[in-house]
């Protein structure tokens, strides 16, 4: 099974993207790279793209709904890491949905996480 959030990206493109600066400082264990994001206030970062009108994340690579994902997406932001996907973990996600209907794409179900049937089953030798 494909992560859905692998060919989605919404979320990228509608939120804007804020959090503590600090998670831009390597020397305060930040792992953010400090150029990918402006100041939003005293305690504040967003990242780059996100406080537009049509906002997208820098980091976002792909297209959206068809082959997307976060180029950064090992040290991304906390706010980031908090956002779950619809049905991944078992319970809905609003976020996730409000972010996919925005971009025309439908919200996630708990069947977008289960494989087709026969897709998860080795193939039997010829004859057995």
């Amino acid at each position: 099974m494909r992560h859905p959030c692998l060919s989605c990206g919404a979320c990228c493109a509608y939120f804007r993207i804020a959090f503590h600066w600090s998670e831009t400082d390597p020397s305060l264990g930040g792992t953010v790279p400090a150029e990918l994001t402006e100041k939003l206030d005293p305690h504040r970062v967003v990242m780059r793209g996100t406080q537009s009108k049509t906002p997208r994340c820098v980091a976002l690579v792909g297209e959206i709904g068809v082959a997307a994902h976060c180029g950064i997406h090992p040290i991304k932001p906390s706010v980031c890491r908090e956002v779950e996907p619809s049905w991944e973990f078992g319970r809905h996600s609003p976020q996730c949905d409000k972010g996919r209907i925005a971009h025309g794409l439908r919200p996630l179900t708990p069947d977008d996480w289960t494989d087709p049937p026969g897709l998860d089953q080795p193939s039997l030798p010829a004859g057995a």
